[in-house]
């Protein structure tokens, strides 16, 4: 299955569920306590996270998609630390703040990269009017694309059958990442994300894969949903749909970290690709591959588009190479979102030679990443007659990339790339030969934007041409 990242700038989700703020303590430890056999930590630095349902908020927004968040939290300072740091990562936040019960609070102590122990701070929000939630959902409701349930069995989750009935209404789908034991709470909703254990502690051990198969066809059945998503850790993901046959996609992680979050940001990535459209099958590969980056994180953690690109390049063998003029767009805005500096030159390449080799280490050293557009064999016959090219567009491709100082290749058909400029928008072009900055094609396109128009040298008398004629003179001897 190929994977391209949706337009996530377009999606927008709604988050409705428990908030939490997880706290961290980090300090070195370097001795035992004399009172109890336990490390001593110096604490040196404190950190406040989202968590739960803002953690989901948070990893929908790390994807340029927009995330409004419903939740309960009390009257006191940690909900305003929630507040604000949601508020910084762009979530509007609507909180139901009850006096008199704590926000809940997930305070960690970690010393090298270990976590040695874990305080909860928490209270059940009984008492909760679930008209209130539905009352602000609706509000919403008209805005989004998705609706995202986040249970962590807290209490500030109420009204599973109104809210999943209002999101149906409106052809909205309806995620929900469940908790407990009783999943006929999410009847009717789109999709659910359980983790193997939670799915096993309601369908009951699966022995074998085709067991875990019929369990989770059975549940999909019985609770009227459209998918069901099994996540398994180091076994990775199943989706079960009502048609067709199961997928599995593996783990995807180089090395497992810490899974804190990791289940918050696998329905963020899946809601914000439903939201744009995306079938089951793509918005679950992505969510996979999301999954395996989080993991590699400690606590709880975003994952960003430029990481999902990466990731996404790498599958595709993109990250250096022969590019398509989409992939090519892809890896670029990868690379600048790192601060990358682009640079971009064009030719026919039709023999390669000393002269293009000097050219081509000249235009790297002018940025961080080389682009070469090369033409193709029609466009090549145009612009230099019959005869030419000698070699085809796919072995003049081959050998610049095997080229060291090159990061891409790419072929355009047309007799100019000034297509390709318009799209991807290089820092700077360069050009080889006598030409005036004003004569280079393209020029204009590339200084219109603020970008940079340089005229590089080719060795003397070493061209393509001059290399042809001599090689016809030496037959006609």
């Amino acid at each position: 299955m190929k994977i391209s990242l949706p337009r996530f700038d377009q999606a927008k989700v709604l988050v409705i569920g428990d908030v939490m703020l997880d706290r961290y303590w980090h300090g070195a430890t370097s001795r035992i306590s004399p009172e109890a056999p336990v490390p001593v930590v110096r604490i040196g630095n404190v950190e406040d996270r989202p968590g739960g349902a803002g953690n989901v908020a948070l990893n929908i927004t790390s994807l340029n998609a927009s995330a409004w968040l419903i939740s309960a939290t009390g009257d006191d300072e940690a909900a305003k630390i929630l507040d604000l740091r949601l508020d910084a990562g762009g979530v509007c936040c609507d909180f139901i703040r009850i006096p008199n019960v704590p926000t809940i609070t997930k305070l960690r102590v970690i010393s090298q990269h270990q976590q040695l122990i874990r305080l909860d701070h928490e209270e059940p929000f009984t008492g909760l009017n679930a008209d209130i939630i539905e009352s602000k959902a609706k509000k919403l409701i008209d805005k989004v694309g998705a609706i995202v349930l986040s249970d962590y069995n807290k209490g500030s989750l109420k009204g599973y059958k109104s809210l999943i009935n209002l999101a149906k209404s409106r052809g909205i789908p309806v995620l929900i990442d469940p908790k407990g034991s009783d999943f006929n709470r999410y009847r009717g909703a789109t999709i659910i994300t359980p983790n193997v254990n939670e799915f096993e502690a309601v369908v009951g051990h699966c022995k074998t894969e085709q067991d875990l198969l019929e369990k989770g066809r059975n549940l999909l059945c019985n609770l009227e949903l459209e998918a069901l998503l099994i996540t398994r850790s180091e076994h990775g993901m199943t989706l079960i749909q009502k048609e067709g046959d199961a997928l599995h996609l593996p783990a995807r992680s180089r090395e497992v970290f810490d899974v804190t979050g990791a289940g918050d940001t696998v329905i963020s990535v899946l809601a914000a690709a439903l939201a744009v459209n995306s079938d089951f099958a793509k918005a679950a590969a992505l969510a996979n591959i999301a999954a395996g980056i989080v993991v590699g994180k400690l606590g709880t953690a975003t994952v960003n588009m430029p990481e999902l690109r990466r990731e996404i390049s790498r599958d595709f063998g993109v990250e250096r190479g022969i590019v398509t003029p989409k992939q090519l767009k892809v890896v670029v805005e990868d690379a600048r979102a790192h601060g990358e500096k682009i640079v971009f030159t064009n030719g026919c390449f039709d023999i390669i030679h000393a002269g293009h080799i000097g050219y081509l280490e000249q235009a790297r050293l002018q940025g961080d990443r080389l682009i070469v557009a090369v033409n193709s064999d029609s466009s090549v016959k145009r612009l230099k007659g019959n005869g030419r090219p000698i070699n085809p567009v796919d072995r003049r491709q081959t050998v610049l990339a095997a080229l060291e100082v090159v990061d891409w290749v790419v072929s355009f058909d047309e007799d100019t790339p000034e297509n390709l400029l318009e799209t991807i928008k290089p820092d700077t072009l360069v050009k080889g030969g006598d030409y005036a900055l004003n004569d280079v094609v393209g020029a204009s396109i590339v200084q219109a934007y603020g970008g940079d128009v340089k005229v590089l040298s080719f060795l003397d008398n070493c061209s393509t041409t001059v290399i042809v004629e001599k090689m016809q003179e030496t037959q006609e001897e």
